[in-house]
């Protein structure tokens, strides 16, 4: 079926200059989706009435749908109203049930209600007005040629309150809709690129949009459904896609469930398995131990600024290959520490080439287990942020791979 397609309309000059970050838009994408809408456009314009005139006359031979947020206020410079009347030859009516609403809120605040606010409660003819219980400027509704337009202040609270509790459901009467099935297959360890290129030779199913997305924790690959496409189909699809990336793969999200992040993965895992964590950070300067926040299983944890006088600590012998002087440092920690699993996590390399952004890391991790010793080592590039991330991400992602491996064949 086709969706209805809808756009999102942000005004006023503090959007358009950056003074002000529209997550307003960014939040209705997601809500108008998740129903079944397809968005074609976000459209922010400044506070001239004959811009903002012509694009809802160009809205409305092109979409279904329009939410425009803003410009809604008492002031000279909020013109929603205006542009509406002026674009749709609809002129502005005194609404008296909305004038009333506006002097209650002043009076309930015991403040008086300038005349300018006044303006608030008028409307284009023939519009629907919204209420507003969280603020003064009501909203109002009108259709225009083929598209439903609905105004809403651009305070986002307001804007929340007045669209999941009055023009949801409205849309939901308006519009018949489907919603489509996304699911997103995240891993780690593995870029956008490579992911293309393990899955050129597969073959998708007709009416499923491939694409991916690198977030800082990890990398998305993205499958959009039709809405009539069978589970069954769907689960193949997938389950081929986890096979042909293999290993970097962490979790399988669908849309509309809650969101799975390598640690809740962990987590999981931890719990069915009955295992602790004891972890030794250098880099990454507790962010690893930050990103288990109140998990029972992190047993303890510690940083280390230098590593040199730790090793001298441990009576190890520094040698050539950093990889082994890890290992030497998760087995004596074995010696002394009483969790199950001993994460350590080693750098050796100097200052300067850390907070070089174009300079890349070299990282030793290492996981001494019930199994044995897991290790990966690993270079990050970026910004020290940027490098820090990486590095608690690879370390986190290597005792992940542990526990998914003896998921089913618990030590203790």
């Amino acid at each position: 079926m086709n969706h209805p397609i809808a756009e999102i309309f942000s005004q006023g000059e503090e959007v358009i200059t950056g003074q002000v970050a529209d997550t307003n838009a960014a939040w209705l994408s997601q809500k108008l989706v998740q129903m079944g809408f397809v968005i074609s456009r976000h459209t922010a314009v400044g506070d001239k009435l004959q811009d903002l005139s012509d694009l809802l006359t160009e809205i409305s031979n092109r979409a279904d749908f329009c939410i425009c947020t803003g410009g809604l206020g008492p002031t000279v410079d909020d013109l929603t109203a205006e542009a509406v009347s002026q674009a749709f030859a609809c002129p502005l009516q005194l609404d008296s049930v909305a004038l009333a609403q506006i002097e209650r809120y002043f009076i309930a605040r015991n403040r008086e209600m300038a005349d300018t606010n006044r303006k608030q409660a008028c409307f284009p003819r023939g519009a629907i007005r919204i209420d507003n219980a969280w603020g003064t400027a009501p909203g109002f509704a009108i259709q225009h040629k083929r598209c439903w337009f609905v105004f809403v202040p651009g305070v986002p609270t307001e804007m929340r309150h007045m669209f999941i509790e009055q023009i949801q459901v409205e849309l939901e009467r308006r519009f018949v809709l489907q919603v489509d099935k996304l699911v997103t297959i995240k891993s780690i360890g593995i870029g956008e690129s490579d992911l293309q290129q393990k899955l050129n030779e597969f073959s998708l199913p007709e009416r499923v949009q491939l694409s991916f997305r690198a977030a800082p924790d990890d990398v998305q690959t993205k499958l959009l459904f039709s809405a009539d496409t069978a589970d069954s189909e769907i689960n193949s699809c997938v389950n081929q896609l986890v096979k042909k990336i293999g290993d970097e793969v962490f979790a399988v999200e669908e849309s509309n469930k809650p969101s799975i992040d390598l640690v809740s993965v962990i987590a999981q895992l931890m719990a069915e398995k009955q295992y602790s964590l004891s972890v030794l950070e250098t880099v990454t300067q507790g962010l690893i131990s930050a990103k288990c926040i109140g998990q029972e299983w992190l047993q303890d944890s510690s940083y280390k600024q230098s590593i040199e006088p730790y090793i001298a600590q441990l009576g190890i012998t520094r040698q050539d290959d950093l990889a082994q002087v890890a290992i030497a440092i998760a087995k004596q920690l074995k010696l002394t520490l009483t969790a199950d699993l001993i994460l350590v996590q080693l750098y050796l390399g100097d200052k300067e080439q850390l907070q070089a952004k174009e300079k890349s890391i070299v990282l030793y991790n290492v996981l001494q287990t019930p199994h044995g010793i897991y290790q990966n080592t690993i270079a990050v590039v970026g910004p020290i942020k940027r490098k820090q991330n990486q590095a608690a991400i690879r370390a986190l992602d290597l005792l992940r791979r542990y526990l998914q491996k003896h998921a089913f064949n618990p030590i203790k």
